[in-house]
């Protein structure tokens, strides 16, 4: 008895170690490898570069006062369509008490002479209608009193035009009343009713009184890298991303590019200018930020693989097809243009051949 199970414990120790080596070798042994397969697809291809700038109007213009003052009354507010000759603002002024006193002495003194120059006239006239004097002499004295007359007009109105800022000869024309140059929508009024403005000179800006801009033609401004803007030129297509609109593309064409470019953060930047073809049932508002895809070269409709199937040897670009399952064989290719992530597909491939792709 104990001989039976002495010989039962042996055989299940040996099974046991012969088990465990069966194991251990099984394992040790390397699992095959099982490829997954792609095969070609017909693709668009586009080579572009990208341009970070902005949506802004094509025509868009500071409304500055022509007289320096106080913006007495506000008329527009910003979203106002508004057309040209348009009233924006009135402006009351404040003159100048220099001015304002050099101009009442000139009135003064046009007066005396005015005065003298009236009373020569009434004695020579008398004197000329009795043909005690010449006809030149009398002449004389009445051009005097005329320009004197002149002179006096002349006085007031610069008076008048100090203190309103228009006079009786210009009727209902003044510089106190800004009005508008253009057809277009108000886009800021950075001015408030009380506000201090100063008028637009040879020497000063001016005080903007109003932002108005044509919204119907939109640009797109933005900024090429100079590792680019050797491959863009005029009249190239761009695809125009709006960040506030995400879900619309817009079409653009270049229309300028800068001849000198701008270092920014140790880089030359060179701005760029384009077209933007509008959607009539969508606003755009000025200033919006946006990318424009400059569309360098493409391709409709081609045979493409994804560029990580591609492998090379020196010079020789190939793939591997498989010829029968998990059999494959090397099938030189020739390529076109890539895209980063497609690449084009010239010779060597048709749209029913399996590539060797990653592993399962």
């Amino acid at each position: 008895m104990k001989t039976i199970l002495k010989i039962i414990a042996a055989l299940v120790v040996a099974g046991v170690f012969v088990g465990t080596i069966v194991y251990l070798y099984k394992k040790s042994q390397a699992k095959p490898v099982i490829y997954n397969t792609v095969s070609p697809v017909t693709s668009d291809i586009i080579k572009k570069t990208v341009a970070t700038g902005s949506v802004v109007p094509r025509k868009e213009i500071d409304i500055k006062p022509k007289v320096s003052g106080i913006v007495e009354q506000i008329f527009v507010e910003p979203g106002d369509m508004v057309r040209k000759n348009d009233l924006i603002a009135r402006v009351k002024i404040i003159p100048d008490m220099i001015n304002l006193n050099n101009a009442e002495s000139r009135v003064k003194r046009a007066e005396i002479q005015l005065e003298e120059a009236r009373k020569n006239h009434v004695r020579y006239k008398e004197l000329f209608n009795k043909n005690v004097i010449a006809e030149a002499e009398y002449l004389t004295y009445d051009i005097a009193y005329r320009a004197a007359k002149e002179e006096m007009e002349a006085a007031e109105d610069n008076l008048q035009l100090i203190r309103e800022g228009a006079t009786r000869k210009a009727g209902q024309v003044t510089n106190t009343l800004i009005r508008s140059t253009i057809d277009g929508m108000v886009l800021a009024v950075p001015v408030e009713e009380g506000n201090s403005v100063i008028e637009s000179n040879t020497f000063n800006d001016g005080t903007t009184i109003a932002t108005i801009a044509d919204m119907s033609e939109m640009i797109f401004e933005g900024k090429v890298d100079e590792s680019e803007v050797g491959k863009i030129k005029e009249g190239m297509d761009l695809i125009l991303s709006i960040g506030a609109i995400e879900t619309e593309k817009y079409s653009a064409t270049l229309e300028r590019i800068a001849p000198k470019g701008v270092a920014e953060n140790g880089a030359i930047q060179f701005e760029i200018r384009a077209a933007v073809e509008l959607k009539s049932d969508q606003f755009i508002r000025a200033g919006y930020s946006a990318n424009a895809d400059i569309v360098l070269e493409r391709r409709d409709k081609v045979l493409a693989i994804n560029e990580s199937l591609l492998q090379f040897e020196g010079d020789t670009t190939f793939v591997e097809i498989e010829t029968a399952p998990e059999t494959y064989e090397k099938r030189i290719i020739k390529t076109g243009l890539s895209d980063g992530i497609l690449i084009e597909v010239l010779e060597g491939l048709s749209l029913d051949d399996k590539i060797k792709a990653q592993p399962q």
